[in-house]
């Protein structure tokens, strides 16, 4: 049965990259284990299961520590790009959304900083790695939400996507990024109430105009 809907997925895919996480909802270790091999015969790329790794030779894939914790978009400004440019570059890396997918609905005025604590920082930069200063971006979504995917590039930061209400994220993101989110919501809200008043009348397809936001960062 886990092969049968295994390769449902692998059609409906078509193409994109899969990755076996079942081992995080299995009926014990070795259901885990033949979830994977099962995943990994039907098509999936590989597995979040070290062992099954280890016995089958499926290639091991993983998520970051304090995984269960969101963020929005966000990227570095590369030398000789505007803000606004290296918005749309990271939105297309990070998402897979392109200029036409998206209106820019306002920014941030300023810089807005953040510091990384010393023991999430890689030990290398330690010393010369003090953490980020932002812009960002609030954008309306004006294409569709099957534009967005998280595997646009060979080295995807994402593993999943959701709609939120706009303050919720101040619950879900990680605790040092909080005070710098919670500054750029409360500068962006009056763009945010502004495009509000002027589209009273509501959207034929209410999934396809939401607004997004994304930061833009210098280390």
């Amino acid at each position: 049965m886990i092969a049968a809907k295994a390769v449902r997925c692998v059609l409906a895919a078509a193409g994109r990259t899969l990755v076996d996480f079942g081992l995080r909802r299995s009926h014990g270790a070795e259901a885990g284990l033949l979830s994977a091999r099962a995943s990994h015969l039907a098509g999936f790329t590989g597995t979040a299961t070290v062992l099954a790794g280890k016995l089958w030779g499926i290639p091991l894939f993983g998520t970051m520590a304090h995984s269960h914790s969101w963020q929005f978009p966000q990227g570095g400004i590369q030398r000789g790009e505007t803000p606004e440019q290296a918005m749309y570059r990271e939105l297309h890396e990070e998402i897979g959304l392109l200029p036409e997918h998206v209106s820019i609905l306002g920014r941030t005025k300023d810089w807005l900083r953040y510091d990384v604590p010393t023991h999430w920082v890689r030990r290398e930069w330690r010393g010369s790695y003090r953490g980020q200063k932002q812009i960002w971006f609030l954008l309306r979504l004006v294409g569709r939400d099957s534009d967005v995917s998280l595997r646009a590039c060979d080295h995807p930061e994402f593993d999943a996507w959701r709609w939120n209400t706009y303050w919720v994220s101040l619950d879900a993101v990680i605790e040092f990024k909080r005070r710098v989110y919670e500054q750029a919501l409360n500068e962006l809200a009056r763009f945010l109430n502004a495009d509000h008043r002027r589209e009273r009348r509501p959207h034929l397809h209410e999934h396809a105009n939401r607004p997004l936001i994304e930061s833009v960062s210098k280390e």
